[in-house]
C-alpha cells in the first residue's frame, strides 16, 4: 500500500519518510532483515507518553468542573487499546505494516496488539517529525467526536459487547457467563460471576447483581486479553 495514501488518510505528511516507515515496521519485519533493533516498539513507547499527555491536556481544558477521578476515567476509556485498535482500522493502518512472514501468514494484520501498537508508533512518528503541534492536531482530530460528547465523563461502556466482538474476531464460540457464587440477604445481594471461552474461565468479577458481576467479568477478561497480546512474543 502507498505511505502517500496513508499520509493523505491521516492529513500529515512527514518531512522524515524514515520515520513513517519505522512506525510501520513490525519486529517480525525487522528479525528476518537481520536489523533487530529497526522496529516500531520505541516509537511505540514514545507514542503511548504522548497520547497520554494530549488526552490529559485536552480533558482538563474542556471539563474543569471535573474531579480528578472522572478525568482518569474519560483518558482511560479513551486510550484502552481496544479504542486504539479500532482507530487502526479506521484510518486501515493494518494494510501498510511491514510484517514478517509468518506474522503476515497467522493474521497480522488484523491483530489487536498489533493494530493498538502501531496506532502508538504512529503518534511517536508524528511527534518526532512535526512537534508537539503536528501530534496535538493529530490527536485533536482523531478524537474530535468524543470530545464534542455533552457527557463523556460517563462514556458509553459495554464490556461485554466488547468482549463479544472481541472474541469473534478470533473463534466462532461465544462466550459464556456463570454465576458461581451468590450471598447476602435480599436487600444486600453479593454474586460473583465467570464468563467462559473455549472451555477455560477468562475473567471473573463481582456485583451487587448478575448483571454487575457479568459486566465486572468481561471487563477482568478484556484486561486479561490485552495483557496476554501485550506479552505476546513478536
Amino acid at each position: 500500500m502507498s505511505l502517500q495514501e496513508l499520509q493523505k488518510t491521516i492529513d500529515y505528511e512527514f518531512t522524515k519518510p524514515d520515520l513513517l516507515l519505522e512506525a510501520l515496521t513490525h519486529p517480525s519485519m525487522a528479525h528476518e532483515k537481520g536489523h533487530e533493533n529497526h522496529h516500531n516498539q520505541r516509537l511505540e513507547f514514545l507514542g503511548d507518553a504522548v497520547l497520554q499527555l494530549m488526552l490529559t491536556d485536552r480533558i482538563f481544558k474542556l471539563h474543569p468542573d471535573l474531579p480528578e477521578g472522572k478525568l482518569t476515567q474519560i483518558r482511560a476509556h479513551l486510550a484502552n487499546r481496544h479504542s486504539l485498535y479500532h482507530r487502526a482500522r479506521a484510518i486501515n493502518l493494518g494494510a501498510h505494516l511491514l510484517l514478517g512472514k509468518g506474522e503476515e501468514g497467522s493474521g497480522g494484520r488484523e491483530r489487536l496488539s498489533n493494530l493498538a501498537d502501531a496506532y502508538e508508533s504512529l503518534l511517536g512518528a508524528i511527534y518526532l517529525d512535526g512537534g508537539v503541534r503536528a501530534a496535538r492536531a493529530f490527536v485533536h482530530k482523531q478524537f474530535a467526536d468524543e470530545f464534542k460528547r455533552s457527557n463523556p465523563a460517563t462514556p458509553q461502556h459495554n464490556p461485554k459487547g466488547q468482549l463479544q466482538e472481541l472474541l469473534q474476531a478470533r473463534s466462532p464460540a461465544n462466550p459464556s457467563y456463570r454465576v458461581i457464587h451468590e450471598s447476602g440477604p435480599d436487600h444486600s445481594k453479593y454474586f460473583e460471576a465467570i464468563v467462559e471461552w473455549e472451555g477455560r474461565e477468562i475473567g471473573r468479577g463481582s456485583g451487587s447483581s448478575k448483571k454487575q458481576a457479568e459486566a465486572a467479568a468481561a471487563l477482568a477478561a478484556l484486561g486479561n486479553m490485552q495483557a496476554e497480546e501485550k506479552t505476546q512474543p513478536a
